[in-house]
């Protein structure tokens, strides 16, 4: 048995149909953190909240409501009302693998990989615009990978490209997309539409399997392919060759495109690639590591987190509230503990 943990990290599955004290008591918690990320290059990096705001009302304007309710709950403050906003936030990079999975169900399972520090831990059920919404959550409010009750499925990974620009984060994107669309061709629509900030690759799936990959970018027009994998890069690897040796995005890639491909092969097989090295990656010395292994099911309207030793199931009709204690070794692949 391994001992001696390099962190530790609460989940927490948290279900509120409306923005209220819950999600206000998440905010006051973390407030602190979030606040030095968004000014960590000073106040003036970061665009007003008029601007802000007219970026919103222009490019997502159905958010808005959901959005000054929050800003509400936050306490109405300027730099709270400019972070939520997250147009032009700090810049930050995950690692993350993606996969879509066709066969003989539809399934998005996906690896999240990022410093537990960084991270909310929370899944969230809500239906802020009357869609119902399971999501794991960024800044609040934001959505690294979830479903809504159309069956439509997203999940990010960082796209590997250098290129900044002015555009949203993408994690608020994501929460358009689930919270207004129903197909992959409409979220498709949306990434090619709403400025992002950065490189990301989004996986897309929808109740009846149609399927797709959006590779994004401030920089040039969206690309949208009927590709079912994706890693941390947009056709070549772009990072120097250093970095590709830490993360392996190709051999990540590649792995899970073979298992796809391999008629053999079962959805089990799919998990099993995911939790095992190197697509589960191991925590590294930077603190960066695999914090969870997720599986959506839209036909079925479930979803799981995964660990090595431990699975957390839920679902729109059978949401259960409760909390988990992960805790992440060094260098192990038996890494990670619940309680």
């Amino acid at each position: 048995m391994v001992t001696g943990y390099a962190a530790e990290l609460k989940f927490r599955a948290i279900e509120e149909p409306q923005p209220g004290a819950k999600l206000q008591q998440i905010f006051n918690q973390y407030w602190p953190a979030y606040r030095h990320w968004f000014l960590r290059e000073g106040d003036a990096a970061r665009p007003s909240y008029a601007v802000a705001l007219r970026k919103l009302r222009t490019h997502m304007p159905e958010l808005v409501p959901t959005y000054e309710r929050i800003v509400d709950l936050a306490g109405g403050g300027d730099v709270a009302a400019r972070f939520l906003a997250l147009y032009c936030p700090p810049p930050f990079v995950s690692g993350c693998s993606q996969a879509i999975w066709t066969r003989d169900c539809i399934a998005l399972v996906r690896n999240y990989d990022y410093p537990p520090h960084r991270f909310d831990g929370v899944l969230l059920h809500s239906a802020w615009t009357g869609t119902r919404v399971l999501a794991i959550t960024d800044c609040l409010w934001g959505v690294l990978d979830g479903m809504n009750e159309h069956g439509l499925t997203v999940s990010l990974a960082f796209g590997g490209r250098k290129a900044i620009g002015e555009g949203f984060g993408i994690t608020l994107i994501l929460r358009y997309i689930l919270e207004l669309c129903r197909t992959t061709s409409e979220a498709a629509a949306v990434l090619r539409r709403v400025p992002v900030q950065m490189a990301y690759n989004v996986a897309m799936v929808d109740r009846q399997g149609t399927y797709a990959t959006a590779f994004i970018a401030p920089d040039r027009a969206a690309i949208v392919a009927r590709t079912p994998v994706s890693a941390n890069h947009q056709g070549k690897v772009q990072w120097r060759p250093e970095h590709e040796r830490v993360w392996e995005t190709a051999r990540r890639a590649q792995i899970l495109i073979a298992c796809l491909h391999d008629p053999h092969h079962t959805l089990a097989d799919l998990f099993h690639q995911f939790l095992q090295p190197p697509v589960y990656r191991l925590s590294h010395h930077s603190g960066w590591s695999t914090l969870y292994t997720a599986g959506y099911y839209p036909e079925a309207g479930t979803m799981e987190c995964r660990w090595p030793n431990a699975t957390w199931p839920q679902s729109f009709d059978a949401f259960t509230e409760g909390e988990r204690i992960v805790r992440y070794y060094e260098q192990s692949y038996s890494h990670c503990q619940m309680d």
